[in-house]
């Protein structure tokens, strides 16, 4: 039985992947239990799923999409995919460190062992060692603010790429979310919450990386998917 699954979604992340894998095998050596890491290359057109099937890190596998559908997607087909008790997906630039697992196993823990716990850099305790720059920090703040009122009410950073859930939740999560792109992190906790699973919002160190695919269109498509959840949630449209 394997104990954990990291899953990796990653589209044209040829420069960023190797470090950040690197990294993960040399954590994950350190463990005693069973582990399995899933690289999920969402139509990447550059040498990512290359680099990935040359890395060390151990028991990993390469899953590849046929075209470029969108992060959430690649986070639902790594997690329905996994097959571990604890599934943690993991953005490929390494902005939040593969340490931090140990305080969002901590946090799942507490919640009895079934559940969400995912990054924050919204609540106390949290530590940013590289800001965003530009106007991007008083857009994150203001979309947050959107998410609270729209879908997740006291949740105060749902967008950090670094969640880990236990497994049965993955498989009633992520077998309903429909969500393809940047909102999937919304629609995850929605439906959480909707089903009845705990979710506990975990104080993370995390360094803002170059290079972000995070556009001015990018917010305007997030706003229109998380109404969409909303709608969805009042429709009746998740399963209880």
């Amino acid at each position: 039985m394997t104990t954990l699954s990291v899953i990796i979604p990653c589209y044209n992340e040829e420069s960023r992947l190797g470090p950040t894998l690197e990294g993960i095998g040399e954590y994950l050596a350190e463990r005693v239990d069973e582990v399995e890491v899933i690289v999920v290359d969402d139509g990447s057109t550059d040498a990512t799923a290359a680099v990935a099937e040359r890395s060390s890190c151990p028991n990993l596998a390469v899953l590849r999409t046929e075209s470029n559908r969108g992060k959430g997607h690649a986070v639902r087909v790594g997690m329905l995919a996994a097959s571990g008790d604890l599934r943690l997906f993991a953005d490929a630039d390494g902005s939040t460190p593969i340490a931090e697992l140990a305080a969002l196993e901590k946090a799942l823990d507490e919640l009895g062992g079934t559940g969400i716990s995912f990054a924050s850099i919204g609540v106390e305790g949290a530590f940013v060692t590289q800001a965003q720059r530009g106007l991007r920090p008083a857009a994150g703040r203001l979309g947050n603010r959107v998410i609270r009122l729209i879908a997740l009410p006291g949740v105060m950073d749902s967008q950090r790429g670094f969640k880990l859930f236990s497994g049965d939740a993955a498989e009633a999560i992520f077998s309903q979310a429909v969500v393809d792109r940047w909102a999937f992190d919304v629609e995850v906790l929605a439906v959480a919450r909707h089903l009845g699973y705990p979710i506990a919002e975990v104080p993370v160190t995390w360094a803002h990386k170059d290079d972000s695919r995070v556009t001015a269109l990018s917010y305007l498509s997030t706003l229109a998917d998380v109404l969409r959840v909303r709608w969805r949630l009042m429709r009746g449209r998740y399963g209880a």
